[in-house]
């Protein structure tokens, strides 16, 4: 009776071993390939002559998904070309773009996933972001703003903060948090994709849309019954992000922008892209 009782325990000891040694092989595995997946980005442009950017195809002049040529088209598109010339140059590695189609719900975590280098979409740099992901210096300079029917009687995000209205926005994006501030009482509706809000906009399901007044500058050329209003009640800088602690890419970043920015590439492309939108001062956004 005792050798079975022993025979017994000695069993359990060693299907709990085994089950310790595979517990122990899986997560050996998976901090494998999350270290792998966090490799140093600077490095691994290099190694593989590719930086994969991501970038948006829904936003109009930033960009905007071609659709003769499949490719995405925008003022983001190609300040992400003209950087990884620049720094191919600087580092003395051929380096070519390639991109990969981010939203403001994805971008996080594709970025986190590995499936990106880093995104150059329209993204505002917060201290809530800059906690889980790096920054380059800022490109663009934003202001959140509103678009509405021309004519609506609507004028600023005020007329907006009461319990009759319905603002819409972009899920994952800083606007949706940003507006709750200044129109308290109105409701929100957050939807995919600014393609979903501009359909839900004309379909009448709320009274303004609202995000970047650079983004809401491209929806109106598509729409010309629709205004933007009010003028920025926000200043939402651009950055172009990475993984955190991604030093080396950032500061290789910083200084691709600074020269592009002094070549007068950065200039030409703000030219490009928005001074033939009507109602914008494009000249303020020259650096």
């Amino acid at each position: 009776m005792e050798k079975a009782k022993k025979r017994k325990i000695g069993i359990i000891a060693s299907v709990l071993l085994t089950i310790l040694i595979i517990f122990g092989a899986i997560f050996a595995t998976a901090v494998a390939a999350t270290n792998a997946r966090h490799e140093d980005t600077w490095k691994r442009v290099q190694r593989l002559g590719i930086i994969r950017w991501g970038v948006k195809a829904d936003t109009r002049l930033f960009g905007l998904m071609n659709t003769k040529t499949a490719e995405p088209e925008g003022f983001d598109v190609d300040i992400a070309k003209a950087l990884t010339i620049q720094m191919s140059r600087q580092s003395g590695v051929p380096m070519q773009a390639d991109f990969t189609v981010v939203t403001s719900n994805t971008r996080i975590q594709l970025l986190k996933n590995a499936n990106i280098d880093g995104f150059i979409a329209t993204a505002t740099i917060t201290p809530e972001r800059e906690k889980i992901i790096d920054f380059s210096d800022s490109y663009f300079r934003a202001g959140q703003s509103i678009l509405v029917r021309r004519n609506s009687g609507i004028h600023s995000i005020r007329d907006l903060n009461n319990s009759r209205s319905t603002i819409i926005g972009v899920v994952g994006s800083n606007s949706v948090i940003n507006v709750r501030k200044f129109a308290p009482k109105a409701h929100i509706l957050a939807l995919g994709d600014y393609g979903q809000a501009m359909a839900a906009l004309r379909a009448g399901q709320g009274q303004a849309l609202t995000t970047d007044n650079g983004i809401l500058y491209g929806l109106a050329t598509e729409n010309p019954n629709y205004t933007v209003v009010g003028g920025t009640f926000t200043t939402e800088p651009y950055g172009i992000a990475y993984d955190n602690s991604q030093t080396e890419m950032v500061k290789q970043t910083n200084r691709a922008l600074k020269t592009i920015i002094a070549n007068g590439t950065y200039n030409r492309l703000i030219r490009k892209w928005f001074s033939n939108v009507p109602g914008l001062n494009w000249r303020t956004l020259e650096k």
